[in-house]
């Protein structure tokens, strides 16, 4: 792939604007205090941030450092074999890939964040998604493309050893397991008790299938016309919603979140084992239609509202005393965001379904780094309709507890709310409540069909676009689930191929059933004790889900290294090795003090303390079994962050004993690509 054209000098004045232009952003932003800022400062910075890490940063990303070859056939053209290896339109693959990493993370983590101002969490979003999540992504996404589509942990154990490859295997399946568990416990927050979201999501699946059908079957080369059929009958599902409030089916699907764990956990499990053409690239390609097309009328409504951020730039919670999770700004602001910053979880996806279904090396540039710099967006349209919320609003929804102790609590701490001013908020947007309605989605939702209501110009539309935001959020997240499932399912049938090869072939019948079911299994365990956790669920696992996140992309940066320094190109492993330092601190920071801190709000093992004295100083049946529960999920909690810990630390340890290797001349640079065919003579197999 050939570097860009210099430029005219036109096009070099244009350029230095834009540079002007997104400096005096940051600069407004960054130094205003005690007045309201314009959200349009927010959008404007990053707007300049994506055009300048397209046109620059990934172009010479692309072309120097990893040099994409035009020619040469991808495993979806040499393998293809109609379920795992599919050629696929460009722009289907975009979808698929951006739906896939697309989930929660660029919406709930920003809402979080929020909490300490939007200062902390807009710099991480713009400096971290292009100098480290956009590297990451294209990177693994790259090396198993070159590798025949293979797993993180097969390139691991490939390129660096057994041992580490069995190791960070072994890291990988832990992690997804917790990282699904949170995705799904989001959607079970957003859908509880929630007919018209539960019938929206419900409708999907069968348009899906006949979107996946036609593609395949029916009408085969006409994208345009099955797109314009699915985006039109997702558009009936969000409306129709609504028409069944009164009717037998809104009962049926008034669903506890137990009941709905049970059936998001066997949706996967289905999406996981069907060929990838009928339900999983086709949802997720639509979803893409959803999610785009939202972020980018959100960003319509902020430039026509121009809203003020009623969020300072930073609150007094960067100590540590937040309400909404504990832990200061550093480390918990950069694990809390992952997936609109840095996220393992993208690795994920980039060496499991994508490279299987990429016509062509250069797709890299739009599936990978065009994946994540859009992400980006979505973090920042997220973190401004946090923003813009009246702050005591914003906390009150994040907190659990009764109405009246949870505004009481909230006003104390300085933004004002009342228990009136909550009913309101929850009758206008078509809900009994809206205090704890913890997860960050309904927060987000509230924040989005608000901006859509005062566009039009009308409050009575904001209970239609609080259950459509509901929707949107839900349905990106089960692609997320469907396609980390898959993925899930490759790796943990890599692991059982050290027991029985057979069941290591993902041809398998058997193996692929039975790796799915454990895979399944096993998240869906984590996912149903956070249901019925009393304090919400997601307050304590999206620490974890943060800190193993980020400690996957360390896995993966870490591989990234050594296969750069294997290439011959050391002189570019910085690329890697920057982003790989910077989250090896905050992990290990982060992970030690969610183990050993001393205030019970932080550390796991504190909280278990105090939940045994409570206990033996006794109290009700109910309360007792409560704490119980408590007490067994903080000493789960920590046991598997400290796994984590050293499972990472001992790969990277590995990766770095090679590196020092191969530069001092002590080990051959023994790259495992697969062996060159040219596009134009590469044959499918059969």
């Amino acid at each position: 792939m050939e570097p860009p054209r210099p430029l005219s000098w036109l096009r070099v004045v244009v350029w230095l604007l834009v540079v002007a232009l997104g400096v005096t952003a940051f600069a407004v932003l960054a130094w205003t205090r005690d007045e309201p800022v314009n959200a349009l400062w927010l959008v404007v910075a990053a707007g300049c941030v994506f055009a300048l890490a397209w046109r620059f940063h990934s172009a010479w990303l692309t072309a120097k450092v990893l040099t994409l070859d035009e020619t040469r056939a991808t495993p979806a053209v040499v393998k293809e074999d109609g379920k795992d290896f599919v050629r696929t339109n460009k722009w289907v693959v975009f979808g698929h890939h951006f739906a896939a990493i697309a989930g929660p993370g660029p919406l709930v983590g920003p809402v979080l964040a929020a909490q300490f101002g939007y200062l902390p969490g807009m710099l991480w979003i713009l400096v971290g998604a292009t100098l480290g999540g956009a590297v990451h992504d294209c990177l693994i996404l790259f090396c198993s493309t070159r590798r025949g589509g293979r797993s993180l942990g097969q390139m691991v154990r490939d390129e660096v050893g057994p041992f580490a490859g069995f190791l960070a295997l072994v890291s990988v399946i832990a992690i997804m397991t917790i990282l699904l568990a949170v995705l799904a416990l989001v959607v079970v927050k957003a859908l509880a008790e929630s007919p018209w979201g539960t019938f929206t999501i419900a409708a999907t699946i069968p348009l899906a299938l006949v979107m996946g059908l036609a593609l395949r079957a029916w009408l085969p080369g006409r994208i345009g016309l099955v797109s314009a059929f699915g985006v039109a009958g997702l558009l009936l599902a969000v409306a129709g919603g609504q028409w069944i409030h009164g009717t037998a089916l809104e009962s049926w699907l008034t669903l506890r979140g137990t009941t709905l764990a049970w059936w998001i956990m066997g949706y996967s499990f289905v999406a996981s084992i069907l060929p990838i053409w009928l339900l999983l690239a086709p949802r997720d390609y639509l979803s893409t239609f959803m999610k785009i097309g939202c972020v980018a009328l959100l960003g319509v409504a902020i430039v026509i509202l121009a809203p003020h951020l009623k969020m300072p730039a930073l609150t007094k919670f960067i100590d540590g005393s937040g309400p909404v999770f504990a832990g200061p700004v550093f480390p918990f602001c950069f694990i809390t965001i992952a997936c609109a910053a840095v996220s393992g979880f993208h690795s994920l996806v980039a060496s499991g379904t994508t490279p299987k279904m990429l016509e062509r090396e250069s797709h890299i540039r739009v599936v990978g780094y065009g994946g994540m710099i859009t992400e980006m967006l979505v973090g920042i349209m997220a973190l401004i309709a946090a923003c813009a919320m009246e702050p005591g609003e914003y906390f009150a929804i994040n907190l659990k507890g009764d109405v009246a102790a949870v505004t009481q609590q909230v006003t104390a701490l300085g933004f004002p709310v009342t228990a009136a001013q909550m009913t309101e908020l929850a009758a206008s947007v078509g809900e009994h409540t809206m205090v704890g309605r913890t997860g960050g989605a309904p927060t987000f939702a509230v924040g989005m069909a608000h901006m859509f209501a005062g566009v039009l110009g009308s409050k009575a539309a904001a209970a239609l676009w609080y259950h459509f935001a509901i929707m949107f959020e839900a349905l990106f997240i089960l692609t997320t689930l469907d396609a980390g499932t898959r993925v899930g399912r490759f790796l943990v049938q890599d692991l059982l191929g050290y027991a029985w090869k057979p069941l290591g072939d993902t041809r398998s019948a058997a193996g692929n059933w039975l790796a799915t079911a454990v895979f399944v299994a096993a998240w869906g365990w984590f996912l149903y004790q956070g249901v019925i956790d009393p304090l919400g669920g997601i307050n304590s696992l999206w620490p974890i889900f943060g800190v193993a996140n980020q400690l996957l992309a360390v896995i993966a940066l870490a591989l990234g290294t050594t296969v750069l320094i294997k290439m011959g190109r050391a002189r570019y492993a910085w690329v890697a090795l920057a982003p790989l330092a910077w989250l090896l601190s905050v992990t290990m920071t982060a992970g030690w003090m969610k183990i050993f801190a001393a205030d019970p709000r932080l550390g796991f093992l504190s909280a278990a303390e105090a939940l045994q004295r409570q206990i033996a100083a006794g109290g009700s049946a109910a309360q007792l079994a409560q704490w119980q529960r408590l007490l067994t999920n903080n000493y789960v909690n920590a046991a598997v962050t400290g796994a984590f810990l050293v499972l990472v630390v001992l790969v990277v340890l590995a990766c770095a004993r090679v590196w020092v290797q191969l530069l001092r001349g002590r080990r051959a640079a023994d790259l495992r690509e697969e062996p060159y065919v040219p596009l134009g003579e590469a044959a499918p197999a059969k």
